[in-house]
């Protein structure tokens, strides 16, 4: 298949970047086989630390793979990237989503039976929030995900947004000497701090599938500070929704240290919130950055379809 043809193939720079704008080929749908369609990608930053919008693509589509190649270049520049308007089967996020890696079924949250790959978040009076903490997804995992794909389906009339946060910036922010006190630290992080008993094993429905989930994974060590596989930067990992302690140090001290890198991850200065539309679609580096859903919306309800890609083991 070609992109193009003659000398202008000879010209042409896929990857041009001129005021913040890139040239990405995408075919649509494959409605003309034989076309390739040359789409203008436009990226607009949200703030400092992380975040852009992406415009110009549709994540519906069957997408080249030097389209993929570039999403996942911004990605790692931008942390996290999102899509307005961008309405999604079940099938074709999971087709999106695994372009970047094998997915991960969620052992414990709602799940398509269809599609198990596609996670449900539906939250409303009967199944109240639970993710209004700062938490970097499934770090109960000896390897935890790579990236979350989050689909907007249903919305509250106002309320509902979600915060993301890099470990990145929040690393780089810390004083030389802190910095150097975490070195070789570890710590722990288990899944029942973040999915406790008295919620999901009390529930008769839910609890062959959470004492399976417990058994087969039990409490895991990372390290205080990861190294990004593909930047080479350093981050935190460390997480409120999941990290239970430090292990090199007492109990006092883990619990201090903790709490000081918990409050400094959700400074104002590291973060972003994001006001959803329905189709919106969120796609983040879950290596380096830490989300929370705001749970202000109850008596009204909120849905939202998350894919998750498989990552590797932090070092």
């Amino acid at each position: 298949m070609a992109f193009a043809t003659g000398d202008f193939a000879a010209k042409l720079d896929p990857w041009h970047d001129a005021a913040r704008s890139v040239v990405t080929p995408a075919l649509p749908a494959f409605k003309h086989p034989q076309q390739a369609i040359i789409m203008t990608i436009t990226i607009s930053r949200l703030t400092p630390a992380l975040g852009a919008i992406v415009e110009g693509i549709t994540l519906a589509d069957e997408l080249l793979q030097q389209s993929i190649d570039r999403l996942g270049e911004l990605l790692v520049e931008h942390q996290i990237l999102f899509f307005r308007r961008q309405p999604l089967t079940p099938q074709q996020q999971c087709r999106f989503a695994k372009h970047f890696g094998e997915l991960h079924i969620h052992p414990i949250y709602p799940v398509l039976p269809e599609l198990p790959e596609i996670m449900v978040i539906d939250t409303h009076e009967g199944f109240l929030p639970d993710n209004d903490n700062w938490h970097t997804d499934v770090t109960f995992s000896p390897t935890p995900p790579l990236a979350g794909i989050l689909a907007a389906k249903q919305l509250p009339s106002v309320g509902g947004d979600t915060l993301w946060s890099s470990n990145l910036a929040a690393y780089e922010a810390l004083s030389g000497p802190l910095k150097r006190q975490l070195e070789g630290l570890t710590a722990e992080h288990s899944v029942i701090k973040s999915f406790p008993a008295d919620r999901w094993g009390a529930d008769p429905g839910y609890k062959e599938r959470y004492d399976r989930a417990v058994a087969k994974h039990p409490p895991v060590t990372h390290p205080v500070v990861r190294t990004h596989p593909v930047s080479g930067r350093k981050a935190l990992f460390v997480n409120e929704g999941f990290t239970t302690r430090i292990h090199e140090l007492n109990a006092r001290e883990s619990d201090a240290l903790l709490a000081l890198l918990f409050a400094h991850a959700g400074r104002p200065e590291f973060t972003l919130r994001w006001r959803w539309s329905v189709d919106d679609v969120a796609f983040w580096d879950n290596r380096i950055t830490q989300h929370y859903a705001v749970a202000d919306y109850l008596p009204q309800r909120r849905v939202m379809h998350r894919a998750t890609v498989v990552g590797d083991r932090p070092f």
